[in-house]
């Protein structure tokens, strides 16, 4: 089936007071499926995560990953005129995402409670650390404090020192969950004609992630212990080193695994009947007797040797690849799952997002500079060059 240029939000115009991570990930995927969206920034300087680095063609990783196909629109929300241009959009958009500080948008009248009566369609979405209320409402929330404070860190890295995840869990957690909640809260608007308050908070997004290690603690159990990358409950599972520097993944998930991983991988059927191996418990329990065992008959494979031997036993596993590995990875090749997206240092390559949809292409369009746009949509407002170059001038945009 070919593609059509119909896309599942065209037309509906989604406004965000949004920066760093949570917020902007939630939009951009809404933009991918054909929403407008207007990225309001402050005059100047712009998202504070467009400082973040400059390892993109002098523009910040973070930034360039969160912000393609939208328009950015700087305005000082201090100031009445700006707030006047915010107004004129809020009645015309769909959906109001903001991330600001704890209550700062209800300070500025853009709280669910002040925008219904007069926007009753209107999808307002608020994305925090802690939520909108209870104790911890007003605390800053960073995506480590939130890791720390949902428990991640106390199962995640060595037994001798917790590690944090290695992107922005907590804030891609929150992303989604207020991206998911957005498509429902449009479909039964569809329904009812009534648009809907969403409450989000990372948080509450992580510990719904969380929920295995939750009950693998049932009513004061000992929790998972921190294994590296390696399974706290089942062995062998985890990373091997080959004789040629490479790492490989494995994972045993059963008895009938363990036994061809026996005989085909390690070539010693015999290992399979010992009795201090021959359940996944007394695996685990027996894991550092085991892994010296297995550690040592690895080695003297490479890692291309390692893989065939655990593909020809039907082990799962994978090779640990670093970010030229993920770059050059055959399987997105091959699946075409690169794209190309302007930028204003020019273009660079972009992953499609999740899911190949045969009945759309997803929307991938430039990541605009600061202030990009603030023209065209004043303009759009019905404002004349002489009052938009006053705004300007008044520091406004």
């Amino acid at each position: 089936m070919t593609a059509s240029q119909t896309r599942p939000l065209d037309g509906l115009l989604v406004v965000s007071l949004e920066h760093a991570i949570a917020a902007p990930f939630c939009t951009r995927q809404l933009a991918d499926l054909g929403a407008r969206v207007i990225k309001v920034e402050r005059p100047g300087a712009g998202d504070f995560a467009r400082g973040y680095d400059a390892r993109v063609k002098g523009l910040a990783s973070h930034f360039v990953w969160t912000n393609r196909s939208k328009e950015s629109l700087t305005l000082d929300l201090k100031q009445p005129q700006a707030l006047a241009v915010l107004g004129e959009l809020l009645a015309k958009a769909d959906v109001l995402v903001q991330n600001l500080a704890p209550g700062a948008a209800a300070r500025m009248g853009l709280g669910y409670a002040s925008l219904h009566p007069r926007h009753p369609r209107l999808v307002v979405c608020d994305i925090s650390g802690y939520g909108e209320d209870g104790p911890y409402r007003d605390k800053k929330a960073y995506d480590l404090l939130i890791q720390s404070e949902a428990g991640f860190l106390s199962i995640t890295g060595t037994p001798q020192a917790p590690s944090k995840a290695g992107i922005s869990v907590a804030d891609i957690a929150a992303g989604m969950y207020a991206y998911s909640s957005i498509l429902s809260a449009l479909l039964l608007r569809g329904r009812t004609g009534e648009g809907s308050h969403i409450d989000v908070s990372m948080l509450e997004a992580l510990a719904e992630w969380m929920n295995y290690p939750l009950y693998y603690a049932f009513e004061g159990a000992a929790p998972p212990p921190r294994t590296g990358a390696a399974h706290a409950a089942i062995y062998p599972y985890g990373p091997f080193a080959a004789n040629d520097g490479g790492t490989v993944v494995l994972g045993l998930q059963n008895e009938r695994e363990w036994k061809m991983f026996c005989e085909v991988v390690l070539q010693d059927a015999a290992l399979a009947a010992d009795p201090r191996f021959d359940s996944n418990a007394g695996r685990n329990q027996h894991r550092d007797q085991l892994g010296a065992i297995v550690r040592e008959a690895l080695a003297a494979l490479s890692t291309a040797e390692l893989v065939a031997r655990l593909d020809r036993a039907q082990i799962a596993n994978a090779r640990m690849n670093d970010m030229a590995g993920l770059w050059a990875h055959p399987q997105l090749a091959a699946r075409q799952r690169w794209s190309t997206v302007g930028t204003p240092a020019g273009p660079v390559p972009a992953l499609l997002p999740p899911g190949r949809v045969s009945s759309f292409d997803y929307r991938m369009d430039p990541v605009p500079a600061v202030g990009e746009h603030t023209r065209d949509i004043l303009r759009e407002l019905g404002r004349s060059d002489l009052q938009i170059a006053q705004l300007r001038a008044g520091g406004a945009i």
